[in-house]
C-alpha cells in the first residue's frame, strides 16, 4: 500500500475505533446489546438501579486497541466474559460466607420501634426482601451452579456491521471528493 492509501485506512481506523467505542459504551445506557435487551435483575438488593452498572468498573474496563488492520475491543474485568457470554458460576464456601455477611447486614439494618418491633415502612419491607435474597443464597450447596444470563455489551451484530460500513462510506466519500484531478 502506498502513503496516501495507509493514511486512509488508518483514519478509517480511528473513526471505527471511536463510533464503536461510544455505541459499546451506550450499551449501558441502554441496558441493551443495541437492540436486544438485557434479562433484567432477580435480585432485590438494588431495584430501579441500572443492570451491569454498580461501581461502573465494567463499564469503565472496555477499552479498544487498533492493531495492524484491525480494532480489538476487550476489558480485563474479572466478571466482563461471564456478563457478555452468560453461563454458570459454583457456589463456594466463601461465597457463601460472603451471603451470611450480606444478610446479617440486610437484617442488621431494620428500622425498629421503642419496644424492638419492627416498623411497618417500605424501607424495612424492600430490607426484608434483600434479606430472604442474602438468605436463599447462603442456604445453597456448596457446588451448586448460579446461572449469570447473558447481557452482552461488547460484540458483533448487525449493527456494529452498519455503523462499520458507513464510517467507510464516509471516509471514502470524502477522499474522492478531495482528490484534486490535474488532468492537462
Amino acid at each position: 500500500m502506498n502513503e496516501q492509501t495507509r493514511a486512509i485506512f488508518r483514519s478509517i481506523l480511528r473513526d471505527i475505533q471511536v463510533e464503536l467505542g461510544d455505541e459499546f459504551d451506550q450499551n449501558f445506557e441502554r441496558q441493551a446489546f443495541f437492540s436486544q435487551a438485557w434479562a433484567r435483575r432477580k435480585s432485590p438488593t438494588r431495584p430501579g438501579g441500572h443492570i451491569l452498572v454498580d461501581t461502573g468498573g465494567l463499564r469503565r474496563s472496555v477499552c479498544s486497541e487498533i492493531r495492524e488492520n484491525s480494532i480489538v475491543f476487550c476489558s480485563e474485568h474479572p466478571a466482563a466474559a461471564i456478563h457478555n457470554e452468560g453461563g454458570e458460576i459454583k457456589v463456594t464456601t466463601r461465597m457463601k460466607r460472603y451471603f451470611w455477611h450480606k444478610y446479617y447486614s440486610a437484617t442488621g439494618s431494620f428500622g425498629r420501634r421503642k419496644d424492638g418491633s419492627l416498623r411497618q415502612n417500605k424501607k424495612n419491607s424492600q430490607l426484608s426482601s434483600e434479606a430472604d435474597f442474602w438468605k436463599a443464597m447462603a442456604l445453597m450447596k456448596v457446588g451448586s451452579a448460579i446461572k449469570i444470563p447473558q447481557r452482552k455489551f461488547l460484540g458483533t451484530s448487525p449493527e456494529v456491521e452498519t455503523a462499520v460500513r458507513q464510517i467507510i462510506e464516509e471516509n471514502l466519500t470524502e477522499y474522492i471528493n478531495n482528490i484534486d484531478f490535474n488532468i492537462r
